[in-house]
């Protein structure tokens, strides 16, 4: 476990764990604060390949959206991962294939083949490849974790937009805002345990 700071963002907690037996590698990411005062989008108009090697940290409470494509994730399923945005389509992809396993093998039929699920395979491969350019990404965080780097930082970048945004009543319940109740608690101090009234 190592805490993180990103640059022009906050602070945030990697592990990573290896199994000493079968070699199987996982990591996460989670941030280093809580849920921020307002929800985070940010829009990134794709127009070059060198866009792909932007930094992207996905949190465990973030949508992914390409227009173009049709395709949107919901929040919370793609994990929480520090990446760059060519590794977030290719992760996309292979996590689409591996929820789909029937999809490209000998199984599938001509008309599953031509369908729309591997054409958005094929056009996330494609998106991550840097050769389907001039698309729309996405990336919607009501909890306010999710960063997108600015490569003009800390300059405005033209092709990014970010926006901070009040939460809806749904956004709020799913992460348990709605259900805290902090009236009449106590603020504990650090040292000492003692309470502030």
């Amino acid at each position: 476990m190592k805490l993180v700071d990103i640059p022009h963002f906050k602070q945030v907690v990697i592990m990573a764990t290896v199994c000493s037996v079968c070699g199987h590698r996982d990591s996460e990411v989670k941030s280093g604060g809580g849920v921020s005062p307002k929800g985070r989008l940010y829009r990134l108009k794709i127009t070059h390949p060198s866009d792909l090697s932007r930094d992207v940290l996905v949190s465990e409470t973030a949508a992914v959206r390409l227009r173009e494509l049709d395709l949107e994730s919901m929040g919370g399923t793609l994990g929480g991962r520090f990446t760059t945005l060519e590794g977030l389509f290719v992760a996309i992809k292979d996590q689409l294939l591996a929820l789909n396993p029937f999809v490209t093998g000998d199984s599938c039929t001509e008309e599953e083949k031509r369908g729309k699920l591997l054409t958005t395979i094929e056009n996330l491969q494609k998106v991550a490849e840097g050769k389907y350019l001039n698309i729309l990404f996405e990336l919607r965080d009501p909890a306010g974790n999710s960063y997108l780097q600015n490569l003009y930082a800390p300059e405005s970048d033209p092709e990014m937009e970010v926006v901070d945004y009040e939460r809806t009543d749904e956004e709020n319940d799913e992460l348990g805002l709605k259900d805290m109740n902090v009236d009449g608690m106590k603020e504990t101090e650090a040292v000492g345990g003692h309470t502030n009234s």
